[in-house]
């Protein structure tokens, strides 16, 4: 979550250690570590961030911003905190590193001065001063540097002094790290059995938390029914004067105004988003949930975690994968997490409960609880009762109509196609349609419009017709609040998001950003070009933030989690799963299927596929070469003209002056310039063509482009060479006549890297030579 601009930033160090402890990974809290003082640290302290103007010579002090390429002329003559030094001091004794602490106050020793009165004086920073910066910027470390005068920055800087004190505390034996961490966000191993961990970032040792467990059966009937199988359930009534009510919070139990209240988690709400609808998918949701309590349960008694089990869960196919995880329960193991079932009565004298009394609850507002039969379809509704059958058949999830031929009817004429209709797809299709021409507020056979969609949208889900369920879903602008936390979860792991339909603009979202603003966008972007994938992509970025926690290694390479370009990826793959046939509409899958769909597409790709295939999925993705920004940096020293694509400039200046290599800055710019390319594929040759130029340009020292290098040109050339070795030479050049390009393997003669380096080896030509002295051709 840095600033793009800083490739690492000397501020980690109190987020990671004190007094933050806001990591809780040894291998993480190292890698950062090493990485901080690898590029930071210096004799009189750390640099805040590489190329930092702060109080520099080179600053200009009147001004308080930097201008474009400015940035270069801080290089190497970074101003050095000696606070920094402090915090590791701090840090040693933390984690009993005695070694660090030594190291690091001797450092300091040789940097602080002492006061008339003999106490201790902190610098804020130390600096190069203006007669020394050349030779320092010519050979870094050369020059001496010194303490910030008491002018313009005060006469003591106290968050230094400060520090220093507890430091000296701490290291003499006068204090001890608990006296300040009052709440214990650090607490060593031996002692996490010792202490409340409710504020501790750390989870308990390995951990042994029994999960208790509740099963709510929200009818008698489905009662009855599951104890034939041996699984003991209650219901809602059987639980009073206990209540159950919807909630956003996940294991917490209320006592509000002397009732006390069970809340069961987001997973079972049905109102939250469609997802939950899909049983193979809940169960999926049940098991993470109680991974992440497992995980992280720091607080005393028990956690308590509520499962609901409607009638709609067990109909069908989706009964055997809903009985397998009860008979878990009662076994009392569910993937590796350890639970106890019993009564909810008895449940709550061990659990943690939070006193609410100061709410002010009417009794007309506490919540009654619905099953889903009535949530469903109420006594009144005009929409049509059908028997329940165990899967829809495919006919049932195809729509009847063409809804491209009822967008411009008459609204009478769609009103009696509705009512006509025995398909909830078209029904949702045309209900949308409605929608669009006469408002939410309509009112027809006694109900309002939108009433009628929300209760489509749910007797599509008991029914699982997930093109009608998305249909629904996306008229009545459903959102799920949980993609906000996802958006955030892909930002932290350094990648950026973007919305919008494939070959459509798209918004990139870089900071973290409110549910409500995220649905605008969602909805702003995608609804005009295709109402389905509004929803679609919000269970995209679902999926994609629980993959990422757990295997963040089917990202690598993907700067940007473009979403419509990944659902683009997975249309193909259904193309090729296909082959002849008409291929699978990814609308009419199930979420649970669309999630496999995408773990699929995200796997390396194999082998047998063919190297079009291959490159439509890595191209959709926007998967790139490790190391390919780095090499587009050598690229552009080597460039002095810059490169081009897709009508694109990346141009050497002020780019290299104003950026680092390895800074976040510098490859967003590089995506930023290959934007404007539309087809996967040739996205794909772009970026084998931009790793081909740097092993070029790396091979021949001697050479470099006297022109812009414009890629686009240069796959022309290369196209081209390859025609005329096929023999048609004389065919003007087609996506067709491209696709043979596109389905050449890279390696190999004939490749297509043989016939991309061919042309940039010509263009390079086509400039000057550098001379060198060891030039075999010099006679003199």
């Amino acid at each position: 979550m840095l600033p793009a601009a800083a490739n690492t930033d000397a501020a980690l160090l109190p987020c990671i250690s004190y007094p933050a402890f806001a990591v809780d990974d040894d291998a993480l809290y190292s890698q950062t570590l090493d990485k901080i003082v690898r590029k930071l640290k210096g004799k009189y302290g750390f640099k805040r961030f590489l190329r930092d103007g702060y109080r520099t010579a080179n600053e200009d002090k009147n001004r308080r911003y930097y201008r474009t390429a400015e940035m270069k002329l801080f290089d190497g003559i970074e101003c050095e905190f000696p606070i920094f030094f402090i915090y590791m001091m701090i840090d040693g004794v933390f984690r009993g590193n005695t070694a660090q602490v030594k190291e690091y106050e001797e450092l300091l020793q040789a940097i602080i001065f002492q006061s008339y009165e003999g106490h201790a004086v902190i610098p804020k920073y130390y600096h190069v001063p203006a007669d020394f910066v050349e030779a320092e910027q010519k050979k870094h470390g050369s020059q001496k540097r010194f303490p910030s005068n008491s002018g313009r920055d005060g006469m003591l800087f106290l968050w230094g002094q400060a520090l220093y004190n507890i430091a000296k505390l701490l290291v003499d034996g006068l204090i001890s790290p608990k006296d300040i961490d009052p709440i214990h966000r650090h607490v060593p191993r031996q002692d996490q059995r010792n202490v409340s961990m409710r504020y501790s970032n750390q989870g308990p040792i390995e951990n042994d938390v029994v999960i208790h467990v509740a099963l709510i059966a929200e009818s008698q009937r489905l009662q009855v029914f599951l104890n034939t199988y041996g699984i003991q359930t209650q219901t809602p009534q059987q639980v009073e004067p206990i209540q159950i009510w919807p909630q956003q919070e996940l294991v917490k139990i209320y006592r509000i105004l002397g009732k006390t209240v069970v809340c069961y988690p987001i997973v079972f709400d049905l109102s939250d988003f469609y997802l939950s609808q899909d049983v193979m998918l809940l169960i999926d949701d049940i098991k993470n949930a109680l991974q992440f309590i497992k995980q992280c349960w720091k607080m005393p008694g028990r956690p308590l975690f509520l499962v609901l089990i409607r009638e709609d869960n067990i109909k069908g196919s989706r009964f055997n994968p809903v009985l397998d995880m009860l008979a878990s329960f009662k076994k009392g193991n569910i993937g590796g997490v350890k639970v106890h079932v019993d009564r909810l009565q008895t449940l709550i004298s061990g659990a943690v409960v939070e006193q609410l009394d100061f709410l002010r609850v009417n009794e007309a507002e506490i919540p009654e609880f619905k099953s889903f039969e009535e949530l469903e379809l109420p006594k009144h509704s005009k929409v049509k009762r059908q028997t329940s059958t165990p899967n829809a058949s495919d006919l049932e999830q195809q729509p009847e109509i063409d809804i491209d031929e009822w967008r411009n009817k008459p609204t009478h004429e769609i009103l009696q196609k509705f009512n006509d209709c025995v398909c909830l797809a078209s029904q949702a299709q045309l209900a949308s349609v409605l929608l669009k021409k006469e408002g939410p507020d309509f009112f027809s056979n006694d109900e309002y419009l939108k009433t009628e969609l929300e209760r489509i949208y749910r007797r599509a889900g008991s029914r699982k017709l997930w093109m009608a369920v998305r249909c629904a879903a996306a008229a009545t602008q459903k959102f799920a609040s949980s993609i906000a936390p996802h958006i955030t979860t892909l930002l932290v792991h350094g990648k950026q998001v973007t919305l919008g339909l494939f070959g459509h603009e798209e918004e990139v979202i870089s900071n973290p950003l409110s549910p409500a603003v995220i649905k605008d966008i969602i909805y702003r972007k995608c609804s005009p070009h295709g109402e389905r994938e509004a929803v679609l992509q919000q269970e995209l970025v679902i999926h994609i933030g629980w993959i990422i926690s757990n295997s963040p290694e089917l990202f690598s390479g993907m700067l940007k989690i473009r979403i419509g370009w990944i659902i683009q990826a997975m249309k193909h793959e259904l193309k090729i799963r296909a082959g002849d046939m008409p291929p699978q509409d990814i609308y009419q899958m199930s979420p649970s299927d669309v999630k496999q769909l995408l773990l699929d597409v995200l796997q390396p790709q194999q082998t047998g596929r063919s190297w079009l295939s291959r490159r439509q999925i890595d191209g959709s993705l926007n998967r790139t070469p490790l190391g390919f920004y780095d090499r587009v940096w050598q690229i552009l020293e080597r460039t002095s003209n810059g490169i081009v694509v897709g009508g694109l400039h990346l141009p050497q200046q002020p780019t290299l002056s104003d950026m680092t290599m390895y800074e976040m800055n510098f490859s967003l710019l590089v995506e930023h310039t290959l934007k404007n390319i539309v087809l996967p594929e040739y996205r794909q040759i772009i970026v084998e063509l931009l790793m081909v130029v740097s092993l070029v340009l790396e091979r021949n020292p001697e050479l470099e482009f006297q022109e812009k290098v414009d890629l686009d040109h240069l796959v022309r050339e290369a196209f081209s060479d390859f025609q005329r070795d096929r023999g048609r030479a004389d065919v003007a050049q087609s996506q067709t006549e491209m696709e043979a390009f596109y389905n050449t393997p890279p390696l190999g003669k004939k490749g297509t890297s043989s016939y991309l380096t061919k042309a940039v080896m010509i263009q390079l030509l086509q400039g000057e030579v550098k001379p060198c002295k060891d030039d075999p051709c010099s006679v003199s």
